[in-house]
């Protein structure tokens, strides 16, 4: 068993370092170049996470409102960290293949969530978007010692 880096994973399966890979990893046809994917068994979502005293999703009542909002209050200069390699990358950087435009914003990846959301308590980011499951995990943890 082997851990590594979230966007080292396909190219290692690809290269034959690895027999088989498990991680949640969008199924697109940039990634099946290089591994062969199971059958999805698992439905990921993106959260945007953000200050506790930010007040601006607060009306927000679906996703399509938190993007709105999102776009709508980012100013040239604004960072979003993110967990490099993952969809949320993409989302935020803008991706042809991926089908997203991108955001108005610094893309700032991290080697995983939890350093993103570090950074962005410690003020160098103004959100952090990565998957659903780690941020639900992540900001329970640090709800908790606050």
């Amino acid at each position: 068993i082997q851990n590594m880096d979230f966007d080292a994973v396909c190219l290692s399966v690809g290269q034959h370092k690895c027999d088989i890979a498990m991680a949640g990893l969008t199924i697109n046809k940039e990634r099946e170049e290089y591994v062969t994917f199971s059958d999805p068994y698992y439905q990921a979502s993106q959260r945007l996470i953000t200050l506790g005293d930010d007040t601006t999703f607060d009306d927000c009542k679906d996703a399509d409102s938190v993007v709105e909002a999102l776009k709508a209050n980012l100013a040239s200069g604004d960072k979003i960290g993110v967990q490099q390699g993952t969809t949320g990358n993409y989302y935020v950087e803008g991706s042809e293949d991926w089908g997203f435009e991108g955001l108005p914003a610094e893309c700032v990846p991290y080697k995983n969530g939890s350093l993103a959301v570090q950074d962005l308590i410690n003020g160098n980011l103004k959100y952090v978007i990565i998957d659903a499951a780690p941020a639900a995990s992540i900001t329970k943890a640090i709800n908790a010692m606050q």
